[in-house]
């Protein structure tokens, strides 16, 4: 926040000299720093204001037809369905959510569940790197790889995964990737990246179109002409990101992680214990980090449960009906410790309870 402020008050100082003789370069860097840490080049990245504008941009500039399919999971984020069924409406193309057998158990076997919904017709796959609704860890790297051999185009959601677990795009190989770094990564509100590799990035027009076409001063770069530029904004939160990734180095943010993991396992399991309902997935190791899920009863009155948690237990978390289940989604972050998961428990035992008498 220190780092935000400090450039915001750097673009109100001189606005002119800022956004017209220093944002190129500022931004350079700051997608330098990024890209670094990201496990990728600069000119492969653009900072976006968060994951569903990326993805948009994605999903806009492909020219699917009524011959095309778009293959998603039953898992992925409301928005993001709308905006691909939004897009289907108009160029007529199939967009489909196919079901995910679960429990998951078995990253080989969600691979293959997964690729039967392949046909001849599908031009893409879209999918969650961690969902929103059931955070759960999906293994998009085989299916990147799977997907480039067969010719099929990826787009990952990777909403939650920057600062969650560890990120190198390269290695993942998705074809596009878009990523919130206000999220796990603690940048501030308003930092996202859109990641496109070097071959698919002629495919990529701009969303809201500004003097980075036809630029009367190209970069070497076409993908971050078209879309870095955008007009007067402010660019602060792209050029804290670094702070943000300092903080993390700083302070061993893998060790941190870790603790949170646990504290996700150890809360799962009680809330397990407490419902009786099974997870959605089996090892915990695998399919979730610092953020999970666990079902309720399929009578609990969400909303009221809700309130609950916040006016009398002063507790913040999601509470979502997702294909009929009743999902609590917990997530725990640095500042988290041992006491607000036991918090967590006592107010479930007690309001649960309460609730079903």
């Amino acid at each position: 926040m220190k780092a935000y402020r400090r450039w915001q008050n750097e673009l109100e100082r001189q606005p002119v000299a800022f956004l017209g003789r220093q944002a190129t370069d500022l931004l350079r860097q700051a997608r330098s720093n990024l890209a670094q840490f990201l496990g990728t080049s600069a000119n492969n990245l653009v900072f976006v204001t968060n994951a569903t504008v990326g993805l948009n941009i994605v999903a806009r500039s492909l020219k699917l037809s009524d011959q095309d399919e778009v293959l998603a999971s039953d898992h992925e984020y409301g928005a993001l369905d709308r905006t691909w069924r939004f897009l289907a409406l108009k160029q007529h193309f199939k967009y489909i959510n196919l079901p995910v057998s679960l429990p998951v158990t078995n990253p080989a076997d969600f691979v293959e569940d997964l690729w039967r919904g392949v046909t001849s017709r599908t031009r893409v796959i879209f999918l969650s790197h961690i969902t929103s609704p059931t955070a759960l860890i999906f293994p998009v790297r085989e299916i990147c790889r799977r997907a480039r051999e067969a010719g099929i185009l990826t787009v990952i959601d990777g909403a939650h995964a920057p600062g969650q677990i560890p990120l190198m795009l390269e290695e993942l190989g998705a074809d596009f990737y878009s990523g919130n770094l206000h999220k796990w990564l603690c940048a501030p509100k308003g930092a996202a990246f859109l990641y496109a590799r070097p071959e698919v990035q002629t495919l990529i027009e701009p969303l809201v179109v500004s003097w980075g076409w036809e630029s009367e001063t190209p970069s070497d770069c076409q993908f971050v002409d078209y879309l870095e530029w955008m007009g007067t904004r402010d660019l602060s939160p792209f050029l804290a990101v670094k702070d943000a990734i300092k903080f993390q180095e700083t302070y061993c943010w893998d060790q941190v992680r870790e603790r949170c993991h646990a504290l996700a396992a150890t809360t799962q399991k009680q809330i397990v214990e407490l419902t009786g309902i099974p997870p959605l997935q089996s090892g915990p190791d695998v399919w979730f980090a610092q953020m999970m899920t666990a079902p309720l009863p399929p009578q609990t009155d969400l909303a009221w449960l809700k309130q609950a948690l916040y006016d009398t237990y002063h507790i913040e978390v999601p509470l979502i009906r997702w294909n009929e289940q009743a999902l609590i989604r917990v997530s725990f972050q640095g500042y988290n410790t041992q006491s607000d998961a036991d918090r967590l428990i006592a107010a479930l035992k007690r309001l649960l309870y309460s609730q079903s008498t």
